[in-house]
């Protein structure tokens, strides 16, 4: 069995959306804290990513869905999950 490093992810595991520098979902905020940049320049490199090829969008989407804001315990995609298997375990029927 193989072993998996994850030393180098040791800086990105505190990565959260802001709760206080948000425009839209607080991703570049967030990730302008963690990284110590101005949340203006990510802000620029999210849009020229958008604008050059679309993978900005995509890409701050994913991390809405993914991180958690400041102040909560679990993410967008986290509480989705857990409406649709709260909604499935409500469909089944017990034969």
């Amino acid at each position: 069995m193989t072993s998996i490093h994850t030393d180098h992810l040791q800086p990105l595991q505190g990565l959260r959306r802001s709760a206080d520098d948000r425009m839209v979902a607080g991703v570049a905020g967030g990730l302008a804290q963690t990284l110590g940049l101005d949340a203006g320049l990510v802000r620029v490199v999210l849009v020229g990513l958008a604008l050059a090829g679309g993978i900005g969008i995509p890409l701050y989407v994913a991390a809405w869905l993914l991180l958690p804001a400041d102040g909560e315990s679990e993410a967008v995609a986290d509480r989705l999950a857990g409406a649709v298997r709260d909604r499935r375990r409500a469909a089944e029927v017990p034969w």
